[in-house]
């Protein structure tokens, strides 16, 4: 009886290895998750390596043209303004980490988030809000002229390079502030009591130690800002000072040169690239802080003149890059609500809406299966698909609009040229100037977006859940329905959010790619920012503004946790 049941037990256990061995099998089986990387990836390449193609078939003529015209200018102003924002960004974002991270003063709590609401202003709606309040004709210099009872000429002129500057540093300084608080945070009082005994005093030991340990992630911040600072559109627009995006712009709807308009955009493609390789060597090198939660010492208490001095300075930049900016939006808005707010303005927020909520399901649809591919094969090549398919958050969206443009234009050509072939029947454009090629390009643009969230909730979910799962039978779809997608809301949840803001605020993306007639948001305040009604650009700002905020609540909100 014992051998009968022993061997009985060992049948049942080699049933039981069989049902585990037989699952890899049906994961072989069916190989379509392995692919959806891959795809995806590709999907990412196309834009890119269409506007990078157009290096290796270039037009005399348009070079020509180019170099004689617009090139040297727009290489001198986008130099200008990466370097001065660039510096700005650190100079501010550092010092504002430091004192909130580090030291302790009153409001320190305060400071500590609320430096962080100016994300929520696209940097394009604090350009226009800048030139409505400090142009000629704006309050400031009629009250100075008012008050004074003579010429402002000493005033300096808003609409120069300096001023686009200090807009994108008041609107971009918090990524800067963001990483290097994370740096300062997991070193703390500890660096200054290893700079003190090696005989520096706070100041020294802040240049010679604390800045060098913390720079990794203060470069990383700076370098997402010169990424920003390419792709802007909005803002360079606004004050009309010419860099490669407006100039991809006009080269597409003033010059009707899309050819003029890939050679640009392949030079812009390059120097993303280059800024991303910079970024990736110092992202490298995070090896050398302290990250254990022991490392947090007592903080440093300010006294004396200090303590108002940093107050002040944190104060002042709170005050210009959020509370002003919004403020003044609110009374524009305010004062045009009655006479602008009719049918045609519901349906921007409508089409706004509708383009922010079908992007968001789209991007965390293939996001969802991006992630749960790579979990599933977890080998180097899928990884480095995913990678791949990241990357398009790098880019700007004027070049994403080309590069998708082009290859749907041929698509278009070719599938029109082929049913008049063989079924003699003219179908025109199919693809071109829809809400499929709006999808696709905002999707390519923010997976990233949404990837880190969902794929962080992925990783909370143990391997023996998986292994669980399987041995009830659940594999492929069953297993992501049932058992992966209710753990994985709350990180689908603020993916979501994160970008159905960030489509609400693209402006490039929805200006060249859009049907006709199908305007938004941020398209009606590119138009009356283009037209000097700061007024009429208000309300739709707001709107924005407020949508903004949702991303800005839910990182507070997990930071607290």
């Amino acid at each position: 009886m014992k051998g009968e049941t022993f061997n009985g037990a060992t049948g049942d256990t080699a049933a039981q290895n069989t049902l585990f061995e037989q699952s890899p099998s049906r994961h072989r089986a069916f190989p379509g998750w392995r692919f959806v990387p891959f795809l995806v990836a590709a999907l990412v390449l196309v834009p890119v390596g269409t506007v990078i193609s157009s290096l290796f078939t270039p037009s005399g003529e348009i070079w020509q043209h180019l170099v004689e015209t617009t090139l040297p200018g727009l290489l001198v102003n986008t130099f200008w303004l990466i370097l001065g924002v660039a510096s700005g960004t650190a100079v501010i974002g550092v010092s504002l980490a430091w004192f909130t991270a580090v030291c302790e003063f009153p409001g320190r709590k305060f400071f500590s988030w609320a430096l962080l609401l100016p994300l929520a202003i696209p940097a394009y709606v604090t350009a226009f809000v800048a030139l409505g309040l400090f142009d000629y004709t704006g309050p400031v210099q009629t009250g100075l002229r008012e008050w004074l009872d003579s010429d402002v000429s000493w005033f300096p002129d808003i609409r120069g390079r300096a001023s686009v500057i200090i807009v994108m540093i008041l609107a971009f300084y918090p990524y800067v502030y963001l990483l290097a608080r994370n740096a300062f945070l997991t070193q703390g009082r500890r660096t200054l009591e290893a700079a003190q005994s090696l005989g520096f005093n706070r100041t020294q030991g802040f240049f010679k130690l604390a800045l060098p340990m913390g720079r990794p992630w203060i470069v990383g911040g700076v370098m997402l800002v010169v990424m920003e600072t390419l792709a802007d559109f909005g803002t360079v627009s606004v004050f009309n000072y010419d860099t490669f995006t407006t100039a991809i712009y006009k080269a597409w709807y003033a010059l009707f040169s899309l050819p003029a308009a890939s050679q640009l955009a392949s030079l812009l493609i390059m120097i993303v690239f280059a800024a991303m390789v910079l970024e990736q060597q110092f992202r490298s090198r995070m090896r050398y802080a302290e990250n254990r939660q022991s490392a947090r010492a007592a903080r440093v208490p300010l006294t004396g003149w200090h303590v108002w001095l940093v107050g002040c300075f944190a104060s002042a930049v709170l005050f210009f890059a959020f509370v002003l900016p919004v403020t003044q939006l609110v009374i524009w808005a305010a004062s045009v609500f009655a006479q602008d707010f009719n049918q045609r303005y519901l349906e921007f927020l409508w089409h706004s809406l509708l383009l922010s909520s079908f992007a968001a399901l789209l991007t965390c649809s293939v996001t969802l299966l991006v992630v749960y591919a790579a979990r599933r094969y977890p080998d180097p090549l899928t990884r480095t698909a995913v990678r791949i398919s990241t990357i398009g958050y790098a880019l700007p969206g004027a070049v994403l609009a080309v590069g998708i443009f082009i290859p749907i234009a041929w698509l278009d050509n070719w599938t029109s040229a082929m049913t008049l072939r063989l079924f003699n029947i003219e179908t025109g454009l199919i693809i071109q100037g829809t809400l499929f090629t709006m999808l696709i390009a905002y999707m390519t643009r923010f997976l990233a977006v949404s990837h880190s969230p969902i794929e962080s909730a992925m990783q909370r979910i143990t391997r023996s859940i998986d292994e669980a799962a399987t041995s009830l039978g659940l594999n492929g779809w069953a297993m992501l329905r049932r058992i992966h997608l209710p753990m994985l809301k709350g990180g689908i949840y603020t993916a979501a959010a994160l970008v159905f803001v960030d489509v609400m605020k693209e402006m490039p993306i929805t200006l060249m790619t859009r049907p006709f007639g199908w305007d938004t948001l941020a398209v009606r305040i590119f138009e009356m920012t283009s037209e000097g009604v700061w007024e009429q650009a208000a309300l739709p700002a707001v709107a924005l503004v407020l949508a903004g905020l949702v991303p800005i609540v839910l990182f507070v909100r997990q930071t607290e946790r």
